[in-house]
């Protein structure tokens, strides 16, 4: 089996994805086109959505796997794992900016990950990066805090 595509979701509009997220859509349809494997759509409420438009534009609903419960970066690559603990790694579609934080989570959570960095829309590419300048640091402090105390309390 090919190593599962887990498509980090982003926002819906109107029950829709907006445009960042079909940019991380049909760049995952672009890959599994290349290397079939299961899709894993992964997010609160973005999850049916996603697996909808996928099946749409041809992927099987039987190759689609729901996540539905992810509320974070992070949980979105615990619970994806989670679904498929034995493969050796997975490959992570989001968008360009948000390839290192998902680096940064994949790493502190032991995930073997493979990245593809989907375009990001030109209208939102300003305020998307500018906000992961804080995003990023942010999760690098998180990451840091959790494997101090991991440490302080001996596990």
């Amino acid at each position: 089996m090919n190593s599962p595509i887990v498509v980090l979701g982003a926002r819906i509009i109107d029950g829709r994805p907006s445009r960042m997220l079909k940019f991380r859509l049909r760049t995952a349809l672009e890959v599994w086109r290349r290397e079939p494997a299961p899709v894993v759509v992964s997010g609160y409420e973005e999850a049916g959505v996603m697996a909808a438009w996928l099946a749409a534009h041809g992927v099987p609903e039987t190759s689609i796997v729901l996540e539905p419960l992810a509320e974070s970066t992070n949980e979105n690559l615990e619970r994806s794992r989670a679904l498929f603990p034995d493969v050796p790694y997975l490959t992570v579609v989001t968008s360009g900016f948000h390839v290192p934080r998902t680096k940064v989570w994949a790493w502190h959570l032991g995930i073997p990950v493979r990245m593809v960095a989907a375009p990001t829309p030109k209208a939102s590419r300003k305020r998307n990066y500018a906000r992961e300048l804080v995003a990023l640091p942010h999760s690098a402090a998180r990451v840091a805090w959790r494997r101090f105390v991991r440490r302080a309390l001996g596990r």
